[in-house]
């Protein structure tokens, strides 16, 4: 019976030590540790250490990981996730859910509302940012990223394209991106 541990980041400036960690100073000496760098919108499936590690689980085997959102996107893909894990036969241990194994009936009862909790928690922040923007919209906010150039210099690329001026020296003339030109000439 072995031990694996699994991590997951959203992005390279992060690291998953601290969920090793989180999970060794809860007692488990992990004898096989995988960590994706992926956002918690791809599916379980979908991230290429977890795969790696579900073609190593056997029988037996132990899963620990710091959080229930690092088994999957949402609640169908957490539950999918947990089932296919029991299948194999393999305990799966969250931290957070204490020392629950969640491939147990009462481990599958808690997961089944925590993953529509979270999912309900995911869709109402959803909801409140949608909301927020629409109010700064109808406030006369700009919304997006600021524009690299102003009216008139958007007026003298144009006029300046038209008399022959290649795309790309009007993009080292304005200390642009060729595709900031494009976009200011499609405009």
């Amino acid at each position: 019976m072995a031990v694996f541990g699994y991590g997951r980041v959203s992005t390279a400036e992060q690291t998953a030590d601290n969920q090793r960690l989180e999970i060794e100073r809860a007692g488990y000496v992990v004898e096989y540790w995988f960590a994706d760098t992926v956002s918690g919108k791809a599916h379980a499936a979908q991230r290429q250490h977890f795969s790696d590690m579900l073609a190593k689980l056997r029988k037996n085997d132990k899963l620990v990981v710091s959080k229930l959102d690092r088994l999957g996107r949402d609640a169908p893909d957490v539950l999918a996730t947990i089932k296919a894990l029991a299948m194999l036969g393999v305990e799966v241990i969250v931290l957070q859910l204490g020392k629950l194994d969640l491939t147990s009936a009462a481990g599958k009862l808690m997961l089944t509302m925590l993953a529509a909790v979270a999912e309900m928690e995911r869709d109402l922040l959803v909801e409140r940012t949608q909301a927020g923007l629409a109010r700064a919209k109808s406030q006369g906010k700009a919304l997006g990223r600021p524009s690299k150039t102003t009216s008139q210099q958007r007026e003298q690329i144009r006029a300046a394209h038209t008399q022959g001026h290649t795309i790309s020296g009007l993009a080292r003339a304005h200390s642009v991106s060729r595709s900031t030109i494009l976009a200011i000439l499609n405009e």
